[in-house]
């Protein structure tokens, strides 16, 4: 089946989960050290669509999960920045959860770099932080550190 006969619907749902793959390469990349173009590869051969404990995965948008990891670890510095000044001065972003980390990392590369309106990545990224976060705690934390990185990033969009 070609993207082009996609609904939208379909098509909103696989850049959702592109979204969760993203965050997951990001995370794998900094626990493991492994190299972009092996975990990218990892991602779209194995766990993308792919079958999980019995359970059928997602399939992604192969292009968007690869423009925000590339996005991600090509803009990591600026990122990091943004999210420093997001977290008050005694949480700079090397102490808090490295999930939470990569999440940060993939939103600010779609904030800086992607064609995404800033609110409908800050929704996104928000639901993100719930698959590895049910208990929603961090919901909060996590909208408020995206929303200061998207008025950073995108400030012409608050104005």
């Amino acid at each position: 089946m070609s993207v082009s006969s996609l609904s939208r619907d379909q098509k909103r749902r696989m850049k959702s989960a592109s979204r969760l793959y993203a965050v997951q390469a990001l995370f794998q990349m900094e626990a493991s050290s492994h190299p972009i173009d092996a975990v990218l590869k990892e991602f779209e051969d194995y766990r993308m669509g792919g079958e999980l404990d019995g359970a059928e995965l997602e399939e992604g948008d192969i292009n968007h999960f690869r423009r925000v990891v590339a996005g991600a670890v090509n803009n990591q510095g600026r990122i990091d920045q943004m999210t420093d000044r997001a977290l008050v001065a005694k949480w700079p972003i090397a102490r808090i959860d490295p999930t939470l980390r990569a999440l940060f990392r993939a939103a600010g590369a779609e904030m800086v770099e992607g064609d995404t309106p800033a609110k409908v990545a800050i929704v996104e990224y928000v639901e993100v932080a719930l698959a590895f976060f049910p208990d929603g705690k961090e919901r909060g934390f996590v909208n408020a550190v995206l929303d200061h990185m998207a008025r950073e990033a995108k400030p012409e969009i608050f104005a």
